[in-house]
């Protein structure tokens, strides 16, 4: 069996799918990380909470606030109900906070128009406030066992090297590089939603960005970039994020500090995460705007109530 996809101005033809696919899905039978989203009794929502904390932070800082997280808002209506200021505080440091107050949005629209429930199609997904592309399609597989496509950096990452034997994907996903990925999904409802998943997992444990180890890759033999000598990137350059000295850091640091506090804190005490003041002062401003924090008299903050 063949697969044909176009990428770019050129087709891709994938020999011998099937046996691409059950390779992976067989390294994954026997390599899969433990995860407790990935347990066939976790709820919708459970799944929901998963991937929303997983957006842009790496899944080993995930388990821990997540188990609280649902030992503490274990449904939608529970979600809803809580003040801004208890989840950002629950959010703690992983990172961009906006996150928690979509989420807490996007709960408050499932008991408004889903009856409690995390919505079941993509389309309905798409329409929660914090959801993409990638988590509507997801969500979908993994809470419902829809057949769709999974793209994430990672399946990018193993088609781009596997199938069009390049070292890295382009910057952003391109509309290639999903039919490329729609093609090789399996047509057995219950396989598609395993190889989303095993796919994910291949890249994030052996087809890694800057260390892949491919003596370990259960597709090594039919690795189309391996064949072809590893060759280097030589796509456009491919900057990391920089994280100290930004804005993000010291918003963070503003938030982490208002977190740890009994009580609200005065500017002054606000002042020592950053020597700018006018910086400060700006990204407090923009912490009030976005809901983030509440302006008290007297100069001081809190978080929300």
């Amino acid at each position: 069996m063949v697969a044909e996809s176009s990428a770019g101005s050129r087709s891709v033809v994938v020999a011998d799918l099937p046996g691409l696919q059950r390779a992976v899905l067989d390294w994954y039978a026997a390599h899969a990380r433990p995860l407790p989203w990935r347990d066939p009794e976790c709820s919708p929502w459970g799944v929901y909470v998963s991937e929303i904390m997983a957006q842009q932070t790496p899944v080993a800082r995930v388990e821990g606030p997540w188990r609280e997280w649902l030992a503490r808002w274990p449904t939608p209506a529970s979600l809803a109900a809580a003040s801004p200021g208890d989840i950002v505080r629950a959010w703690g440091r992983l990172g961009y906070p906006r996150r928690a107050l979509r989420l807490r949005e996007a709960a408050a629209v499932m008991v408004e128009r889903h009856d409690g429930e995390v919505p079941r199609t993509e389309a309905e997904l798409l329409a929660l406030p914090g959801v993409g592309a990638y988590t509507a399609a997801a969500v979908a597989a993994f809470a419902y066992a829809a057949r769709t496509v999974v793209v994430d950096t990672n399946v990018r990452r193993v088609l781009a090297r596997a199938v069009t034997g390049v070292a890295q994907a382009a910057p952003a996903v391109t509309a290639a590089e999903q039919r490329l990925a729609a093609s090789v999904v399996p047509l057995d409802r219950a396989d598609s939603v395993v190889w989303n998943v095993a796919l994910m997992e291949l890249g994030a444990l052996v087809c890694q960005a800057r260390t892949p180890r491919c003596e370990e890759c259960p597709v090594s033999g039919r690795c189309a970039w391996l064949a072809g000598g590893r060759t280097a990137y030589e796509g456009p350059a491919r900057r990391g994020q920089r994280y100290e000295g930004t804005d993000r850091k010291v918003r963070g640091d503003l938030l982490q500090l208002l977190r740890d506090a009994p009580g609200p804190l005065t500017r002054e005490a606000l002042g020592g995460v950053d020597p700018d003041p006018q910086r400060v002062d700006r990204l407090l401003d923009a912490l009030v705007s976005e809901g983030f924090i509440e302006p008290l008299p007297a100069s001081r903050f809190r978080l929300p109530e």
